[in-house]
């Protein structure tokens, strides 16, 4: 069955009626899931498997039969584990239907179809009884239910639930615990994404924030980033890596508020502003099969630690930023209550709230792009040059300076339009008082993903054109999108299909979700933020096709075609903007590419990538070629992709 569903349109601002399957909703969080990247995940997968053997032999040690609790079972790997290393029985639970169909596909594929029972229930719901979903407690619980701030996805309130109702007591645990590390830094970068800074606008006058945003405590959400790719120079630690608190997974765990408190001291000058967090998995009692979450420069050898999607590291901004004097005797506490976590220095350690509203407009990146010196010089460069004493401006973005830029570098006046509130096309000439000599945008919207999105300020443009003087400024006056064929390190892993994972044969997870990318997704690009995620660019940068601001948004499609010539995992895609004929602002690249193929991406907004299927063989000569193709399409504010392999 389809049915209608009202979707803002990021591009155009309409609201567009489609019809959709009822399948649509799942299968997109199929298609977006992190089930490959887990897979992929051998560190993980081995130390699993390392503990899933040691507490299936100490409970057959005591003479007794292994029963698995396996909660959050996904493809049913952990349970095949368990069968394997000698358990009798297992109970899997999976609460969403589509990969608990899956793992049942996966058991019966690989022949455990006798000794593993999928259950399809969130595990609150499981009952234990002659009639109920388990015939008998459990001795071992198997669990994967942590996110990168560990407690994220209600771990707490499923092992509680499961110890009062569904394992034994004295139950053996995999994770048997966890670990959780921080340590207090100074970081000029990490803080730029908490709070906004002082701007210097016009030689020694300078934009200062409001009181109230400097003393704002911030959003209360982890910042969850890959904290390998900020380098260790990027910071300055004020103290060392402190543990603060464990989990014992075996025993009865709580779920309640909990506060825990790491006394150290201050091992160099500075000022404390952002705790940097990861955690450790013990897989048994003993600590000695480890799975740690520890970003790759705490390794000998940077190369060599693991990496993974599904599990990061966090970043918390702490309430406010204080001086610390190297010698100083600090306590740092970190509460958490269900689902979340915060840290305080020498305060009490009240949940962060913003008061200021400002952080729940901006996001972190946001704010990070807001920081950025050399790019807001661009702009104030920009304005200097098209402002006039008798200027009447008018900004088109969301949570934008660029009006008070404006205000500040002598414009007559000055009108913004925040999106949140108003369409440009409601906007009357009554509501301005005079035409428009200066319309300006970042452009950035809160509703933009993927790079072309921005493109909503071009539909703005030209629903405001009766509004324009014949000789208006248009800023920025264009906007080109770009293109390279790129190999990722390892984001590659999150759409690689696994065929077999630690000798099991898990092809039905592999068809489900290529079933769903076919559905739709295999056809879009997706966004992520590439800063995040090393790759080597394999072509130069390509302008793929140009969008003339100055004009309004044209009638007939915009076409490119092309082609590249490589072996790559991909394509990533971005758009450059240009302020005027002499200054440009990217979005993407934000400096050469070197002759090695590296590149250096924006922390501030996230690129288009869109990801072929497999990587391209090379052929004959060993070369080869990728034929492509890009529409925009007015009507939609859509630009339509199509990739075809040649032999060259």
């Amino acid at each position: 069955m389809k049915t209608f569903c009202g979707r803002a349109n990021p591009t155009t601002g309409a609201l567009d009626w489609v019809e959709e399957s009822e399948e649509y909703d799942y299968h997109q969080e199929i298609a977006r899931s992190c089930y490959a990247d887990m897979l992929h995940d051998h560190d993980r997968n081995e130390k699993y498997y390392q503990g899933i053997r040691a507490a299936v032999a100490r409970v057959k040690a005591r003479g007794e039969k292994v029963v698995i609790l396996d909660i959050g079972t996904g493809t049913g790997l952990l349970s095949m584990m368990a069968v394997t290393a000698g358990a009798d029985f297992c109970y899997a639970v999976e609460v969403f239907k589509p990969m608990a169909e899956a793992a049942q596909r996966i058991v019966e594929k690989n022949g455990f179809s006798d000794k593993i029972k999928i259950i399809n229930k969130h595990s609150t719901d499981v009952t234990v009884g002659p009639e109920g979903d388990m015939q008998m407690k459990a001795n071992v619980l198997i669990t994967e239910l942590f996110d990168t701030e560990l407690i994220g996805e209600g771990a707490l309130p499923s092992y509680e639930h499961a110890h009062q109702n569904l394992v034994q007591d004295g139950c053996e645990a995999v994770p048997h615990r966890a670990t959780v590390y921080a340590q207090l830094v100074e970081s000029e970068l990490l803080w730029s994404w908490a709070q906004l800074q002082p701007v210097e606008v016009e030689g020694a006058r300078c934009l200062v924030p409001p009181p109230d945003v400097g003393r704002c405590a911030g959003a209360h959400s982890v910042c969850d980033i890959q904290l390998s790719q900020v380098s260790p120079n990027s910071f300055t630690p004020l103290g060392p890596l402190c543990t603060m608190f464990r989990v014992d997974f075996s025993k009865p765990v709580s779920s309640a508020f909990q506060s825990h408190s790491s006394q150290f001291v201050a091992q160099s000058s500075g000022r404390a502003q952002v705790v940097l967090s990861w955690w450790d998995l013990d897989m048994d009692p003993s600590g000695s099969i480890v799975c740690t979450m520890a970003p790759s420069w705490t390794y000998p050898q940077p190369k060599m630690g693991p990496w993974r999607d599904h599990w990061m590291q966090s970043v918390y901004f702490l309430p406010v930023e204080s001086r610390v004097t190297e010698g100083e005797e600090l306590s740092l506490t970190v509460c958490h209550d269900d689902y979340s976590l915060w840290y305080s220095l020498r305060s009490p350690p009240s949940r962060p709230c913003c008061t200021c509203q400002a952080h729940l407009v901006w996001t972190r990146p946001r704010f990070g792009e807001l920081n950025d010196r050399q790019r807001t010089e661009s702009y104030v460069s920009a304005l200097r040059s098209v402002l006039r004493e008798d200027s009447v401006c008018l900004s088109v973005s969301d949570g934008s300076l660029l009006p008070v830029f404006a205000r500040m570098l002598g414009a007559k006046k000055v009108l913004c339009v925040e999106l949140l509130e108003m369409r440009p096309d409601q906007l009357t000439s009554n509501d301005l008082g005079e035409q428009i000599s200066v319309l300006m945008g970042e452009p950035y919207f809160s509703t933009s993903l993927l790079p072309w999105h921005s493109l909503f300020f071009w539909y703005c443009r030209t629903a405001l054109a009766g509004l324009l003087r014949p000789s208006a400024t248009i800023l920025p006056c264009s906007a080109t999108l770009h293109m390279v064929a790129v190999e990722f390190q390892d984001l590659w892993r999150i759409r690689a299909p696994c065929g077999t994972c630690e000798g099991f044969d898990v092809t039905p997870m592999d068809e489900m979700v290529q079933q769903s990318l076919d559905f739709r997704e295999s056809r879009e690009a997706e966004p992520h933020p590439l800063w995040e995620y090393p790759c080597r660019a394999l072509t130069q940068s390509t302008a793929i096709m140009t969008f003339d601001f100055t004009q309004c948004v044209p009638q007939q499609p915009i076409s490119s075609q092309g082609l590249l010539i490589g072996c790559c995992h991909g394509v990533a895609l971005w758009m450059e903007y240009h302020l005027t004929n002499d200054i440009t602002v990217s979005a993407g690249l934000i400096g050469p590419i070197s002759e090695q193929g590296d590149c250096e991406w924006s922390r501030h907004r996230k690129q288009g990538v869109y990801f072929f299927r497999s990587p391209w063989e090379s052929s004959g000569d060993g070369r080869a070629a990728v034929s492509y193709s890009f529409t925009f399409e007015p009507s939609s504010g859509d630009i339509k992709m199509d990739f075809s392999i040649e032999s060259q």
